[in-house]
């Protein structure tokens, strides 16, 4: 990946109503997300980006950015405008930006 730059935004610059791209696990999904985002494990990206808007700006989070990193790369490289979510959703919990979960408990990262 050396000289392939990713786009990259902090966590206060997603917009409320942005589109955000979720690549974790079901388990972590389950877990806490955030309210608004899309849901596509990392492994299933390459079959579901057809799913994905190509006329709007795509914020992509994972964990903590790795992942994410890998999905800007690749959407970007495919004609999608996407830029990967600092420090993941562990940096948005962190902001107190709004979370849910599928448990049935408080939403968490895992």
């Amino acid at each position: 990946m050396s000289g392939v730059s990713i786009p990259v935004v902090e966590v206060s610059a997603v917009p409320e109503n942005g589109f955000l791209l979720d690549v974790r696990e079901d388990d972590e999904w389950r877990a806490g997300h955030a309210p608004n985002a899309v849901h596509i494990p990392l492994g299933q990206l390459a079959q579901r980006a057809a799913e994905l808007p190509k006329d709007v700006q795509i914020y992509v989070v994972c964990r903590i950015g790795g992942r994410s990193a890998q999905a800007v790369q690749a959407l970007n490289e495919a004609g999608w405008r996407s830029a990967n979510v600092a420090g993941g959703m562990s940096a948005w919990s962190l902001a107190g930006r709004p979370m849910v979960s599928e448990t049935g408990r408080p939403p968490t990262v895992l």
